[in-house]
């Protein structure tokens, strides 16, 4: 009798976190194509072909592998994802924006590939462990408000998982009522006043596809008095470990954002 063979065998990533996660879970083998700005994990660069950006995609590179199974992410790749589904591939996007969404897309895909016991042990850790610092976080005197942009210009600040994880890290979101828009275009901040008039005490920078530069930040004219410039509490972390909405975000990412806020806090109690 043959083995039943669980889910896609053939798999294309058009976004890192899934190509990540399938890496994590020992599934490897199932990919056979990436997206290009995949970092996470380096080999995967590697050992993979690329075939996508995040708005574009080489459609008949993706064709010609002929993948069981395409996973994607939001509706900024509902273009791509259309193209396919014509050309009959059963195309997977997931829609995460929350921390809680990202671990339902992360088990989903668990499931998908025939390791669902597996992933759920790994997510159940990362559960415990997000719990843990909000524990550590919840012994503080003060908590700093928060400033997180995900862009400089216009200013975009931070969506929604990573306004969640400063909480969790032990930090408050300046901008907690654009956290919840899920497109970038509705969170942006047309005055720079705006977030000078919110004192935050950290400014953390995330500029996807370039180098955040702290010294430009405080060179802003006008934000010489800003807290977070005025005590020099300015940071980066990486667009790869924050701005994936998957495995980075949930460990990397939090881990850089706790070790921020308890550095503030220790100096501030």
């Amino acid at each position: 009798m043959t083995s039943l063979a669980l889910g896609p065998q053939r798999i294309v990533c058009l976004t890192e976190e899934a190509t990540e996660w399938l890496y994590l879970l020992g599934q490897e083998q199932r990919i056979v194509g990436i997206s290009g700005y995949t970092v996470r994990p380096r080999r995967a660069r590697l050992e993979k072909p690329k075939v996508s950006a995040f708005l574009t995609a080489k459609i008949d590179k993706i064709l010609a592998l002929q993948p069981d199974c395409v996973f994607g992410f939001s509706d900024l790749q509902a273009d791509i994802a259309a193209l396919l589904i014509r050309a009959g591939v059963q195309v997977t996007i997931f829609n995460q924006r929350s921390v809680d969404e990202i671990f339902a897309m992360l088990y989903q895909v668990a499931a998908m590939v025939g390791q669902a016991e597996e992933g759920l042990a790994l997510l159940q850790t990362w559960r415990a462990e997000l719990d843990a610092i909000a524990q550590q976080a919840a012994s503080f005197k003060r908590r700093p408000k928060v400033f997180f942009e995900e862009w400089d210009t216009p200013h975009i600040s931070g969506i929604r998982w990573v306004s969640e994880l400063m909480g969790i890290a032990g930090g408050d979101d300046i901008f907690p009522e654009l956290a919840v828009m899920p497109m970038g275009k509705d969170r942006i901040i047309a005055e720079g006043q705006t977030i000078v008039d919110r004192a935050p005490d950290i400014i953390i920078g995330s500029w996807c596809g370039k180098k955040f530069r702290p010294d430009t930040v405080a060179a802003r004219p006008g934000w010489q008095d800003v807290p977070a410039v005025r005590t020099g509490h300015i940071f980066e972390i990486k667009s790869a470990d924050i701005l994936q909405p998957g495995p980075a975000a949930l460990t990397d990412g939090v881990a850089q954002l706790h070790r921020i806020m308890a550095q503030w806090e220790a100096e501030h109690a």
